[in-house]
């Protein structure tokens, strides 16, 4: 069992493997787009927002795996799993292999996807519930504020309900890893059905605290709840662009790189190995288009130049792999809070021809630092004979990389 002195980690489990059409459009709702982003990577990117690396789990339906691919936006902490027929089981599948990562944590947030408009002040507000008492459940709700009345079939009211202390509750729903993952194994055993985990642990006799929900914090599931959602993303999108005073913070750091040509039989260029008369000459395997995207990534934390963190004096770079080098500076970034989303790198040689190795190299890059191949561009351009370049004595690589951070900045 975790720890209870110790200050709550978190994970989180979106289960997505429902069918989801009752929205409409023929798909599953999760993958349905508003305003040019999918559900689920908007889902994603709150809680990207609110913790830049904690481990997300995602459960998806058994057909869904190249849908969801092409949906979100993946980091190396954002993981994929298959779901059951059921969301218990579904959930169950995601809770199982959250209790399997590293480090893990030692409580879960459980969220529909279908939820992408909570806010991180609701998401520190479960958090605190948690921290303060890590040993109950924790669920967001929204007071009624309805009359409420009970029915026969045929609509007739037999009884009116009172509202007081009732509520409309809402995900994330958060517990303890070890205790919500052992209540949903023996649940899967022994047939109990419930409606959503909180009610899973009422069953099995274990607390829960509901804390205030939010009213926008909407579960999409019909076709006119798209149509608010899109008014939601619109008036999100408008208080941003009216309030000069607060603008999102997003950086782009610039990088540059030149490595000389001398006699050899292979070039390395974003991670690939080209065949080539000559080769590129330096301490590490002078990968100059990797160099300059490192200095990129460095660039959008105020981070000193790849030679601070790689000096070409330490021995132990000689040869290495640039790769290395990029994955470094994208932790970094990671580290303090930051989340890649762009990067573009352009050569200016004569030869070798950039463009047949293009989409290697973007292949290469994507992979190294856990970013959609479509995010990721190559360009190239000859120095028209001219210079030390045009004589083809060497390579110049030029690069930028875009990163998202939490926070907005406000403008005096």
């Amino acid at each position: 069992m975790h720890d209870k002195q110790k200050k709550p980690t978190v994970g989180v489990v979106i289960p997505a493997a429902g069918r989801g059409t009752r929205a409409g459009q023929g798909c599953q709702k999760a993958y349905r787009r508003i305003e040019g982003d999918t559900v689920i990577n908007r889902t994603l990117k709150l809680f990207r927002s609110w913790d830049a690396t904690c481990p997300i789990v995602v459960v998806h339906h058994v057909d869904d795996e190249n849908v969801l691919e092409a949906s979100i936006d993946r980091d190396s902490n954002i993981h994929t799993t298959k779901g059951g027929a059921e969301r218990g089981a579904s959930v169950l599948e995601g809770l199982r292999f959250l209790s399997t990562v590293k480090d893990c944590p030692s409580h879960v947030f459980i969220h529909d996807a279908a939820r992408p408009f909570a806010s991180n002040g609701l998401l520190n507000t479960v958090m605190d519930a948690i921290t303060k008492d890590p040993s109950v459940g924790v669920i967001p709700g929204v007071a009624v504020a309805d009359t409420l009345k009970k029915t026969t079939s045929d609509g007739l009211i037999t009884e009116t309900v009172p509202r007081d202390n009732i509520f409309r509750v809402q995900t994330p729903q958060a517990f303890e890893l070890d205790t919500i993952l052992a209540a949903h194994e023996k649940a899967a055993i022994s047939g109990l059905s419930y409606t959503d985990d909180a009610s899973l642990f009422q069953q099995l006799g274990i607390p829960t605290r509901v804390v205030p929900g939010e009213s926008k914090n909407i579960k999409l599931t019909y076709a006119e709840d798209f149509d608010e959602a899109k008014q939601l993303v619109r008036s999100n999108n408008q208080s941003t662009v009216s309030n000069p005073m607060i603008v999102p913070d997003v950086r782009v750091g610039h990088g540059y790189d030149t490595h000389r040509l001398v006699p050899g039989d292979t070039i390395t260029l974003c991670g690939v190995q080209i065949p080539h008369k000559t080769t590129l000459l330096g301490h590490s395997d002078a990968d100059v288009g990797l160099h300059a995207l490192t200095n990129a990534f460095l660039g959008t934390i105020a981070s000193n130049d790849i030679g601070s963190h790689f000096s070409d004096k330490d021995p132990k770079w000689r040869g290495a792999s640039s790769d290395k080098f990029l994955r470094h500076a994208a932790q970094l970034v990671a580290e303090a809070g930051g989340t890649i989303t762009h990067c573009d790198v352009s050569f200016v040689c004569e030869a070798p021809r950039i463009s047949v190795h293009r989409d290697a190299m973007r292949d290469s890059v994507a992979i190294i630092v856990g970013l959609d191949r479509g995010r990721v561009s190559v360009k190239a351009g000859t120095n028209e004979k001219m210079g030390s370049v045009g004589r083809e004595e060497g390579i110049v690589a030029f690069a930028t990389a875009t990163a998202v951070f939490p926070n907005q900045i406000p403008v005096s």
